[in-house]
């Protein structure tokens, strides 16, 4: 067993993460696509819609490797499940989420990222969650890391789509207006943007395994079916990216990545005022296919974010994201005001205790940079240690009175200035700051 410090340096890092995105990863995905096609029609199950055109990330645009943290991943999977509700302890629940992580990944600068012993030691019936949020914490710092080299004077926003699609659509039976009946969406939404300017809005869909490259195959075809669920714009033309990470218990693990494109995506329109609260909407469910000829086809079943939606839906995802990171900073008072009821206001609105919830209420330093938060403390190898998950202050406090328009002026200004150090010295552990304000940091706790 290695030494809680060890740990904590293992974590700051940096390793190679494998990428796999090539015409027979594409062609193999089809293939499986086919298979599961025919078998649902065998079984008399209904078809289902697929992505078409899938196709390998250039190499230009994503190298076949690419460096992260095991923090860095630990930080995006965090950051992404904070408006999850996953459990009445919320602040514990999400940051262990993350957290509990900490000794699964090994690797350095000169080797690939791959599971750690501890990490291949997990009970067979916790491995499918394993594979699955590791999965999600590399696909989110890859597609984030993707857009961002290929619009350099954007900013990228990873949104939960099932929160942000809440707002306009009855997702289940427990939401009021008229339901979707339709279980297949992506898990997240990348929106790129910048002040004053259309955003863009791909579809993700991440999935992970412990089986092998033919599970991957299954995962991705799979993952079609779910990125294709929503359509911005025209029929047929939103742009997607879909990945499945495989983590072997012998060698390295490896993230196979396809995409879509499309002239889609675009939330072009009058803008709204993002500070405006936010009500939910009552979209009618389904996507409007193409007339043929004269006859106006019938929908089929998804989520069609049509032109007349364009600016309500930016104001969505611009209030559901700011959401997401003062609930990481840990203070509910603060995200409440940015979900709408059918979004889970109510779960935010409640009273605030340390010990079961998140309360921002811890400060930290951070490369001359001052943060604000909530923490935990647990015992990593028997040995004490103290997690921080925050954002900038100065941006915290234009979110506490709803500034969404400023928050986002900032970090736009701000987006290539942010340290890239993995290691505080002073706070003497892994410290991972994020474009959009947000930090996560570990450190060993004096006896």
């Amino acid at each position: 067993m290695k030494s809680t410090p060890e740990v904590l340096r293992d974590l700051a890092e940096p390793s190679n993460v494998s990428v796999h995105s090539n015409q027979e990863l594409a062609g193999d995905v089809s293939a499986a696509a086919a298979d599961d096609d025919k078998q649902r029609e065998e079984k008399e199950l209904d078809q289902l819609r697929r992505k078409r055109g899938l196709h390998p990330i250039p190499t230009g645009d994503l190298g076949r490797r690419v460096q992260l943290t095991p923090w860095d991943v630990l930080h995006s999977f965090g950051r992404a499940i904070t408006l999850a509700r996953r459990g009445a302890a919320r602040g514990l629940a999400e940051h262990w989420g993350a957290l509990k992580y900490n000794q699964a990944l090994a690797g350095d600068s000169g080797s690939f990222m791959a599971l750690s012993t501890e990490g291949k030691e997990t009970a067979d019936y916790y491995k499918a969650l394993q594979s699955g949020e590791l999965g999600t914490g590399l696909a989110l710092a890859l597609a984030t890391r993707l857009l961002s080299e290929r619009y350099p004077n954007h900013n990228v926003s990873i949104v939960p789509a099932d929160t942000a699609l809440r707002a306009g659509w009855a997702l289940t039976s427990r939401d009021s207006g008229p339901k979707s009946g339709y279980r297949y969406r992506p898990q997240f939404f990348a929106e790129v943007w910048k002040p004053g300017a259309p955003s863009r809005v791909f579809p993700i869909a991440c999935k992970g395994n412990h089986s092998g490259l033919s599970a991957s195959h299954t995962q991705l075809a799979s993952a079609s079916a779910h990125v294709e669920a929503v359509h911005i714009g025209a029929w047929d033309e939103t742009p997607c990216l879909v990945f499945s990470t495989e983590l072997p218990l012998d060698g390295p693990l490896t993230v196979h990545a396809l995409e879509a494109d499309g002239e889609g995506g675009w939330l072009e329109g009058p803008g709204r005022v993002l500070d405006h609260v936010l009500e939910d909407e009552n979209v009618y469910p389904g996507i409007q296919p193409p007339a043929q000829g004269d006859n106006r086809a019938e929908p089929v079943p998804g989520f069609h974010v049509s032109s007349d939606l364009y600016g309500w839906f930016q104001h969505a995802l611009a209030r559901t994201a700011a959401a997401g990171i003062t609930a990481f900073a840990g203070d509910a008072r603060a995200t409440a005001p940015y979900l709408t009821k059918r979004q889970g206001q109510r779960h935010f609105a409640g009273i605030t205790h340390a010990a079961t919830d998140s309360v921002q209420d811890a400060r930290h330093r951070f490369f001359g940079i001052d943060f604000v938060g909530t923490d935990h403390v647990f015992r990593l190898n028997r040995r004490r240690v103290e997690a921080f998950s925050g954002v900038a202050k100065d941006l915290f406090r234009h979110l506490e009175v709803g500034g969404v328009e400023q928050y986002r002026r900032e970090i736009h200004a701000r987006r290539s200035s942010w340290p890239r150090d993995t290691w505080a010295p002073r706070w003497n552990g892994p410290v991972s700051v994020h474009p959009d304000g947000s930090v996560l940091a570990m450190r060993l706790l004096r006896s």
